[in-house]
């Protein structure tokens, strides 16, 4: 058939035209979203949801660490393996590059001729990349709190132990607590014959005193959460709060902005003070 028609058999003889001729298909060629980026832009919120998609590869990797089974555990495994060997040699290339520096002013041992006397000698040096300085200064400066090291409290101290059960076999499996603790707005406790730790309502705190270091103003915020506590992870999983305890505080009042120029919500203090002591919680703000 010479033309550009066609008949299709079977189909009482409808007529169709060719694919020559066929109206094109809305279909996206070539390089179609960064054509649509430049066109339209992004979302508005672009840099905010690729940041957290970064900080959660991390927990993906862990959580496939851990649940992957069989042959797929085997192949993640040799992957990993492979990229933690990049990033060990990358850090290695790192510090072992050579910075050079300007040779400390001394008097020559051998005699120099007049034309080399104002020249500096570069002495070679190794030392870690600006790069990587800076990064352990910020994670430095991030994890510097005001009380570096507490005294630990043990379980004996933190916990009173309460018998409960019939007359005659009394069990001694519930626990009370004898330190100030914050529990959220919305808790709820468990229904009695469950509750293994005991919160008491008098030894509850909502708010805190805390301290802004730069401003030296002392302000009273609501506690958002407990960050960390020191002693032990099951004091923070109970909101236990003791001296060097990390709390979460509301500074929305206080006007922080951030470098996006929008209003901080939550910032961490540490608590200074020993609250069972002093009737009230004192802390200094992390800035």
């Amino acid at each position: 058939m010479g033309g550009g028609v066609g008949v299709v058999p079977g189909r009482g003889g409808r007529l169709i035209g060719s694919l020559s001729k066929a109206s094109p298909v809305n279909m996206p060629q070539n390089e179609y979203i960064e054509r649509h980026t430049k066109l339209y832009g992004k979302r508005l919120d672009h840099e905010e949801r690729t940041r957290k998609k970064a900080a959660r590869e991390g927990h993906k990797q862990s959580e496939n660490a851990q649940n992957l089974r069989g042959l797929r555990a085997k192949l993640y495994a040799k992957e990993r393996h492979a990229q933690k060997i990049q990033m060990r040699k990358a850090i290695k290339q790192h510090e072992e590059r050579n910075v050079k520096g300007a040779a400390d002013e001394k008097e020559p041992t051998n005699p120099v001729p007049a034309y080399l006397l104002d020249r500096a000698n570069p002495t070679s040096a190794k030392a870690l990349s600006s790069q990587i300085k800076n990064k352990r200064a910020e994670k430095a400066a991030r994890f510097s709190v005001p009380i570096p090291k507490v005294k630990g409290i043990s379980e004996e101290e933190l916990f009173k132990v309460v018998k409960t059960g019939k007359k005659i076999a009394k069990k001694a499996w519930k626990r009370v607590v004898t330190k100030p603790t914050f529990v959220g707005p919305d808790f709820t406790r468990r229904p009695v014959k469950y509750e293994r730790f005991i919160r008491p309502m008098g030894l509850r705190y909502k708010k805190a005193n805390v301290t802004h270091p730069t401003l030296n103003v002392t302000v009273q915020l609501p506690i958002l959460g407990v960050k960390k506590n020191p002693s032990n992870p099951l004091y923070t999983q109970l909101g236990v709060l003791t001296k060097g305890t990390i709390i979460e505080v509301n500074v929305s009042d206080l006007g922080i902005v951030t470098a996006s120029g929008k209003i901080a919500w939550g910032r961490y203090a540490q608590i200074t003070n020993n609250p069972e002591n002093d009737g009230c919680l004192n802390a200094v703000l992390l800035v």
